[in-house]
């Protein structure tokens, strides 16, 4: 009897305990505080420098900005000395699966586990140069792999920047990234997946994104040539059958970018309402109205065609890239005067993944102010990403995405090449 008292007595317990836990659920220990203080902050919206410049970090958000912020009795107070605080830096274009040497050698040799490995690598390299956000342009050949990477880093699994991926990027049979050097009894499979029309556009966007993709890239020009000043370069798709691709990702929620290096193709891409126009080295007078009307953005990458210049395989091939390189400044600044929006992005991964701050340097040789470039850099990037109520700026409220630099980078637009201090989400990755 006193047993089944006893039992009656412990399930009474029990589900007294099991009510309590569902009732009470467990308190959650409140992020600790970080108060980063430095010598300048940098206001990119107003392109003002605060001095001195401090941010109070609580969990992943900024809380506070300002020459003096609260520091709670937790907080964690970091002095970064004669520093310069300001946004984690975006590259709106990159090849986290590509590294330097042959293309096609790594498409065809390296496994996309190795490749995959490879890019999980080249992420942590961009995060540590501080760039916290960056938008994946193709994984050339290794499919949906960049989704998982993308998923690991979220998850905390691996560290890296915050990342848009497209997947494989989409070309037509016999297009830019089509195996086309090769002996076609062989089937060499492409760099990218095969879309031939607009149905195929369609279909191809709807399989990407059920694999994970949070936008589409889309190869519209190419194999680009330049005799004296006259560059051209044929299109791949139609304007109606980019504006099918446009219409079908507005159904899917996501935005579409090009590859585009000249006219007609940059003129079809912008009518048609892509995102971006990456590469852009010829704009037409009516492709930079509209492309300013409608935001939408040219992404210059000087870089990767720096790199380009200096390590072609022949002395014709290096002599052509200087051309398209030079013809690609003068018409940048006939851009620039023109208003057209613009967002960095380097290309790279052809050369060594976390140099690619680079392109802040270039940007502003070719014409840029530095305040300019690094809005380019933060604010534009954040916007064409989709991520402008987010990262881009020092802002309560705004994730905290955070580095810093010696010195003035409106003086010295090159102390960005060498971040100091990495914060993303609230976390610290170099210090």
């Amino acid at each position: 009897m006193l047993m089944l008292e006893f039992r009656g007595t412990l399930r009474l317990a029990l589900a007294c305990l099991a009510l309590c836990a569902v009732a009470a659920p467990a308190q959650e220990t409140p992020a600790l505080a970080v108060v980063l203080h430095a010598a300048r902050l940098l206001d990119v919206d107003s392109g003002k420098l605060l001095t001195p410049g401090e941010v109070l970090v609580r969990g992943e958000r900024i809380i506070a900005v300002g020459t003096s912020v609260e520091h709670p009795a937790d907080a964690r107070v970091i002095d970064l000395g004669d520093r310069t605080l300001l946004p984690g830096l975006i590259d709106a274009h990159v090849h986290l699966f590509l590294h330097p040497g042959a293309e096609d050698a790594q498409t065809f040799n390296e496994s996309v586990p190795e490749r995959t490995i490879r890019a999980t690598l080249a992420a942590r390299e961009d995060l540590l140069a501080g760039f916290t956000a960056e938008r994946d342009m193709g994984t050339e050949g290794a499919g949906a792999a960049d989704s998982a990477v993308r998923d690991a880093i979220e998850r905390g699994w691996i560290p890296g920047p915050r990342l848009r991926v497209s997947g494989n990027a989409i070309d037509i049979l016999g297009g830019h990234e089509d195996a086309n050097s090769y002996n076609p009894e062989q089937h060499a499979l492409p760099n990218a997946t095969y879309a031939n029309g607009a149905d195929e556009l369609v279909a191809v966007m709807r399989a990407q994104a059920k694999s994970g993709s949070d936008f589409a890239k889309i190869y519209e020009t190419g194999k680009d040539r330049i005799s004296g000043d006259e560059f051209s370069t044929p299109y791949q798709f139609t304007e109606e059958e980019l504006r099918a691709a446009v219409r079908e990702g507005a159904r899917l929620n996501r935005r579409v970018a090009v590859h585009a290096t000249g006219e007609p193709g940059t003129g079809m891409a912008a009518r048609a309402g892509v995102a971006s126009i990456d590469h852009a080295y010829q704009l037409s007078a009516d492709t930079m109205k509209l492309m300013r009307e409608r935001g939408i953005f040219a992404v210059p990458t000087f870089a990767v065609l720096e790199h380009f210049i200096a390590h072609a395989a022949t002395p014709e091939a290096a002599a052509r890239y200087r051309a398209i390189g030079a013809y690609h400044a003068a018409q940048f600044k006939l851009q620039l005067a023109a208003n057209v929006p613009i967002a960095l992005g380097s290309d790279v991964g052809p050369f060594p993944h976390g140099t690619q701050a680079r392109e802040f340097v270039l940007l502003v040789e070719h014409g840029m102010t530095p305040l300019a470039a690094i809005r380019a850099g933060t604010l534009n990037g954040a916007k064409l990403l989709g991520w402008e109520q987010q990262i881009g700026r020092l802002a309560a409220g705004s994730y905290a995405d955070i580095v810093a630099v010696s010195g003035n980078p409106l003086e010295h637009i090159d102390v960005l090449e060498h971040v100091e201090f990495v914060m993303k989400n609230g976390t610290i990755y170099k210090q």
